[in-house]
């Protein structure tokens, strides 16, 4: 298919994709003649995977293109399926754990309570940082997340985590490829799940005889 047909079967327009191409987003297509080019299935893919990422995940392109560029060609051996996956969602931050061993371990609320919960995680990862900054918000807000509320949101989220390991298959491009995504695209739908559990809850309680 032209570059027209690709565009309207994707639905997106035709200056954005040769945008995509110019950034190394698309890969290109098949030289038919020195301005024109031929595209396939795998392409509509690609631009459909890109849509996903943008508008469900909410990512920039700079972080879709480590995301497309790991998934292509993941460093599986070196990094480990975990190590790839945060490499492309969070870039230079990502936790490397060949040299995380050697580096002093910040301190911080959100590492000592995983310390106490037994949770086994590297305590560089970045994503505490994040934890601690959203745990701080909401106690500035007046939301009231203690340590027991986060524990039993813990308790449900430890079940959320058990589904999606079992989900990853053994092969590691494929895991690499399956982390990255259902982190990215599922994370939407979880939230979605939540706000209709709370609806359906607040309901059901105000129904009760």
């Amino acid at each position: 298919m032209r570059m027209s047909a690709l565009s309207a079967r994707t639905g997106v327009s035709v200056p954005t994709l040769k945008y995509y191409l110019r950034e190394g987003l698309l890969p290109p297509g098949r030289a038919t003649s020195p301005n024109q080019a031929q595209y396939d299935d795998s392409h509509v893919d690609r631009v459909t995977l890109i849509k996903a990422l943008t508008e469900v995940g909410g990512l920039d392109l700079a972080t879709v293109g480590r995301v497309l560029h790991v998934i292509d060609r993941p460093e599986v051996e070196r990094l480990g399926v975990l190590g790839c996956a945060q490499r492309a969602l969070l870039g230079a931050g990502f936790v490397d754990l060949d040299e995380s061993e050697s580096r002093a371990i910040p301190t911080s609320r959100a590492r000592d309570w995983v310390c106490r919960r037994g949770w086994q995680i590297d305590l560089h990862d970045p994503v505490l940082d994040d934890l601690d900054r959203a745990w701080a918000a909401c106690e500035s807000a007046g939301i009231g997340v203690d340590e027991e509320r986060l524990d039993a949101y813990a308790d449900a989220v430890e079940r959320i985590g058990e589904i999606d390991v079992a989900s990853v298959p053994p092969e590691p491009t494929a895991a690499v490829r399956q982390v990255i995504l259902g982190t990215v695209l599922v994370d939407p739908v979880l939230t979605a799940l939540r706000r209709l559990a709370q609806q359906h809850i607040a309901v059901s309680r105000d129904h009760r005889p």
